[in-house]
């Protein structure tokens, strides 16, 4: 199974969680998780999509920016991850925080189990 993780990787310390968290949970299961960046153009993202078992959106904020980039998924609806509606503060350009990555990483792990 082919979990895709598209990211909002925005400039503010969330937009960077949402790349690191990716990134670390891409470490821990090689091949099971792919990260795409939603900066890409639309043609480009519905492509990397077309390969999904399940889709992740994970916005930093609720700006929304990935979600807003989302073409019509081949797999249904994609799972939608805010992290600031987990707790983390938006703080402009403060350095990512390493217990943020895990809370953001556990709440990409418990979407993906539950559907």
């Amino acid at each position: 199974m082919t979990c895709v993780l598209v990211t909002c990787s925005g400039v503010s310390n969330t937009g960077k969680l949402t790349t690191q968290a990716a990134l670390a949970l891409m470490q821990r299961r090689p091949g099971h998780y792919v990260r795409v960046d939603a900066k890409q153009s639309a043609a480009t993202l519905e492509a990397e999509l077309s390969y999904a078992d399940k889709i992740i959106v994970i916005d930093g904020c609720t700006e929304c920016c990935a979600m807003k980039k989302m073409p019509k998924s081949p797999v249904g609806p994609p799972v939608h991850i805010i992290a600031t509606d987990l707790g983390i503060e938006k703080n402009g350009m403060a350095e990512v925080q390493f217990h943020e990555i895990g809370i953001l990483a556990d709440a990409v792990k418990d979407a993906e189990n539950h559907p």
